[in-house]
Order: structure tokens, then sequence, then C-alpha cells
């Protein structure tokens, strides 16, 4: 899961632009999260701040590598490819409601900027959006 402030960078921003450099991770846990990926892993966009709800679905189009904006190998980014709104957002409120999602680390863990996703949240989740196409 990639979150993002909409109000800086939008999931529909992302859409207009196709794609983009995720950077802007600063975090050393959501930088060695954000170093595991690897090319064709999908991503949840999670708008922060006043929504606060899963958006939309991208997919990582390279491996990790080191930000050239920043010239710091500490500091990592990946290429991001928009894939599609979800039908139904699922909000923060209806993930801390729901009983299945106690360990999900974004609540654990909720300044985290890359959050990892386990295979039992990602299919619920994709079963709360509505599904895929």
């Amino acid at each position: 899961m990639l979150k993002t402030e909409p109000e800086n960078y939008s999931y529909f921003d992302l859409e207009r632009d196709g794609s983009t450099v995720w950077d802007g991770v600063n975090n050393s846990l959501a930088l060695k999260h954000l170093r595991t990926m690897l090319l064709g892993d999908l991503a949840f966009i999670y708008h922060t701040g006043k929504e606060r709800q899963v958006i939309g679905l991208a997919e990582i189009v390279s491996q990790p590598y080191i930000d050239p904006a920043l010239n710091d190998s500490k500091r990592a980014v990946v290429d991001v490819q928009a894939l599609q709104r979800v039908h139904q957002p699922v909000t923060l409120a209806q993930i801390k409601q729901d009983s299945k999602f106690t360990d999900f680390d974004l609540l654990r863990l909720p300044r985290l900027s890359v959050v990892p996703v386990w295979e039992v949240y990602w299919q619920y989740l994709i079963e709360l959006t509505g599904g895929t196409n």
C-alpha cells in the first residue's frame, strides 16, 4: 500500500500522468518495504489526510532504485503506473471497525507511508472494493 496526501499527489494525478516516480519516502521501515517491491507487484493507493481511504490500484513498473533527485544511496524510489480506481473506496473507519484487520500494519503503524499488505488482507480489501476488472 502506497500512501499519499491527495492535495500533493492524488491517485487522479497518477491516472492523468499514467505513471510516476514514487518518491518522498523518508522513514527507514517504509524504505525497507519499498526496497522489497518487485517489477509487476500491485499496490493499493491510499489517500491520507481528510480522505483516509483506499482509492485505486497501481502496478510497480520498475525495480527499486536510488532516488536520482537526492543523490543519497539510502533513499529509494520505484516507478508506479495507474491501473484502475477501485469500484468502492474503503475508508480507514471501515478498516478500523472490521475485526479481520486486527493485525494490519495500516492500523498498527499508521504513520508509515509504505505498508505491506499480506495476501489475506489484499484479498479482503479487493472484496471490499468491489473486485477488479
